[in-house]
């Protein structure tokens, strides 16, 4: 796990986007994983990890959407009615609006740079069910950025 924290960090991140968040998630997981039995290859304790981070991140969201706290400055930009406009869409707000299941796939595939295998033992699917994903999770940016690009 020492050798993989920034991996685990940045995993974690690109779900919160948050750096404390992300500590907590890495910290959470550790814990998880200290305390937890469940482990029954220790060849694989890597992709049990990610794994951990992974469900950790999508559990910290979920109950973010219930408690969501806005600054006095956010809330006088939407009251004004203040719209912004970009003509770059960034790709990690693209990311974000993605479906957790797609972007799982996305991050762990090519900001983690795992094979698809790998992926596949971390989420807990089947290899052809991460491709199927994959395809769609892309195919969807395309379409975002495509659109974004056109405005």
């Amino acid at each position: 796990m020492i050798q993989n924290k920034e991996r685990f960090y940045r995993l974690a991140y690109s779900y919160v986007q948050n750096p404390d968040d992300a500590l907590d998630i890495v910290q959470d997981s550790i814990h998880k994983a200290i305390t937890s039995k469940t482990l029954k290859d220790e060849k694989a304790i890597k992709s049990w990890f990610y794994r951990i981070v992974v469900n950790t991140s999508l559990d910290f969201l979920r109950r973010k959407k219930k408690v969501t706290v806005v600054d006095d400055t956010t809330i006088q930009l939407q009251m004004s009615g203040h719209q912004d406009h970009y003509t770059d869409i960034d790709l990690h707000q693209s990311l974000n609006e993605l479906l957790p299941e797609y972007r799982s796939v996305v991050v762990l595939r090519y900001f983690e740079d795992l094979k698809l295998e790998e992926v596949a033992e971390i989420l807990d699917l089947n290899v052809n069910t991460v491709k199927t994903r994959l395809y769609k999770a892309l195919k969807i940016l395309r379409v975002q950025m495509d659109s974004e690009e056109a405005k």
